[in-house]
């Protein structure tokens, strides 16, 4: 079963997570999200997959973040659409394995779906 990696190379979480599967000796696609931007069906999968909501996906350290969602009481819709145009929003790194999807962080969160 294909495992594709929702990933940022300039992040260390990120790179830690593909240098993880690498030394277990898993094959995978990585997917620069930033620049392979998702569109919101691909989001909402990934989210169902992860069983969490988007906001629980939101990387809450960023800017954007601060800017425009803390503090407000924003619907999914609103924050999904957040996501999609500001996608340093969504959480990484993220691995898609099948019908299911983790946050690789720690990394050993991978080995709950390979």
């Amino acid at each position: 079963m294909r495992v594709i990696v929702l990933h940022n190379p300039r992040c260390r979480k990120s790179r830690e997570a593909v240098h993880y599967l690498d030394e277990k000796g898993v094959a995978f696609e990585t997917r620069l999200y930033l620049e392979d931007r998702l569109d919101v069906s691909a989001l909402q999968a990934i989210l169902e997959q992860l069983q969490m909501s988007a906001f629980a996906l939101v990387r809450k350290t960023e800017q954007v973040y601060k800017d425009q969602v803390k503090g407000k009481d924003l619907s999914e819709e609103a924050l999904l659409q957040l996501m999609i145009k500001h996608p340093k929003l969504i959480e990484r790194p993220i691995i898609i394995k099948g019908d299911k999807a983790v946050v690789g962080r720690p990394k050993e969160l991978i080995d709950t779906i390979l």
